[in-house]
């Protein structure tokens, strides 16, 4: 029968086993084309009389340097350490949701932001790493039991409660994507899973025929949809998010295949994209890059996704297995809806692009997600199969 069993000191790996080279080189390039466009974004007219403005690029590049030591302790940190501190982060999270509720910033409709001085922290992003650490942990067993299970959904609902009230309509759509994707994932049975389906549906036709959702967030999951004779009928509240992914669409039509080069492109610089340095980033790389360019960063995606997928499969601790899926469904989920809004394929939401998108909350928990996951490519050498 095969066992595991831990290695002895005596033992050594090669650096390039107990690390990943490609998911480590994937997305720091990523990172680094990301400084370069919303640079590009924020920079302004930047001719003979106005200097650019680099507060932006400057910023970013902290906030991923911040988030690169931060992912190489997530990395080194000991797992038993790492589950002992689940229970404290989970604590922590529903105090900043509902202090958020009370004291945070009201910014485009939404009042998720902590704001201290020029930068902003907005507490739901790095509760997406404290749930997926709380649902591997929850659900980490051969056998689940259902006052288990309970536990765990109830667990992870009250923060998507809490998100819901702020409006975030857009992050409580990763969480149930990764919420729905552990649990799948998991042991638990599949008839289990068939009836959590349709409550989860029901409850969303509920939702969507109920007042829970203020009127701009339906149409923000429904503009996409539209053709230009019903969006000329659109209240113009509404309208607005039409024009947003329009803009987008054309920014990127503009590219055409090779782009109209970096730093030249006219939707860009004239600032008609809004949020093109965050939502829409997307939308400045198809424009100035074109398909070419796009297509590359679209690849480095993938390879990032299929690292941590990998890393994932060949996990050998089911928590660290359920932890490594989990953060694939988080970034697998707001890089297709992020790429999809912006070329209109998907609801206008506001689901920042990992890695690209400015903003330091989010750099920060896309690049602790990745040092988790390596730290599970590194404690999978710490076994050996006897």
């Amino acid at each position: 029968m095969m066992t595991s069993t831990r290695r002895t000191g005596e033992d050594h790996n090669p650096w390039w086993l107990v690390v990943d080279p490609a998911l480590i080189l994937s997305t720091l390039a990523v990172a680094a084309i990301g400084v370069v466009l919303v640079y590009s974004a924020t920079r302004g007219p930047a001719d003979g009389l106005i200097p650019a403005n680099r507060t932006f690029m400057e910023r970013q590049i902290f906030f991923a340097m911040l988030g690169a030591i931060l992912a190489v302790i997530a990395a080194l940190i000991d797992v038993r350490r790492l589950r002992s501190l689940i229970p404290t982060g989970y604590v922590g999270l529903i105090v900043l949701l509902l202090a958020v509720l009370k004291l945070g910033a009201k910014v485009s409709g939404a009042r998720a932001w902590f704001q201290f001085g020029g930068f902003t922290f907005q507490p739901s992003e790095p509760g997406k790493i404290i749930l997926i650490l709380l649902l591997a942990h929850v659900l980490a067993n051969k056998s689940i039991s259902a006052a288990r299970l309970a536990a765990g959904l109830g667990a992870a609902l009250l923060p998507i409660m809490l998100i819901l009230k702020q409006p975030d309509l857009g992050t409580v759509l990763v969480y149930l994507a990764v919420l729905a994707t552990v649990v799948v994932a998991s042991n638990v049975s599949t008839r289990v899973i068939f009836l959590l389906a349709i409550v989860a549906l029901t409850g969303v036709v509920v939702i969507m025929q109920s007042s829970v959702l203020a009127s701009y967030q339906e149409a923000r999951l429904t503009v996409f949809l539209l053709d230009d004779a019903q969006l000329a009928k659109l209240d113009p509240g509404v309208a607005r998010f039409a024009y947003n992914a329009k803009q987008s669409q054309v920014a990127i039509g503009n590219g055409g295949l090779t782009g109209q080069g970096l730093f030249k492109g006219t939707q860009t610089s004239s600032n008609l994209v809004p949020a093109q340095q965050t939502d829409f980033i997307f939308s400045v790389a198809g424009e100035e890059l074109g398909f070419r360019g796009a297509g590359a960063i679209l690849l480095l995606y993938l390879i990032i996704v299929f690292r941590v997928w990998r890393t994932a499969v060949r996990a050998s601790d089911p928590f660290d297995r359920l932890l490594s899926i989990g953060v694939v469904a988080m970034l697998m989920f707001q890089i297709f809806q992020s790429v999809g809004m912006t070329t209109g394929i998907m609801p206008v939401t506001g689901i920042p692009l990992p890695f690209m998108s400015y903003g330091g909350s989010s750099m920060i928990t896309s690049m602790v997600a990745i040092g988790l996951v390596l730290g599970v490519h590194r404690r999978r050498y710490n076994y050996v199969e006897s």
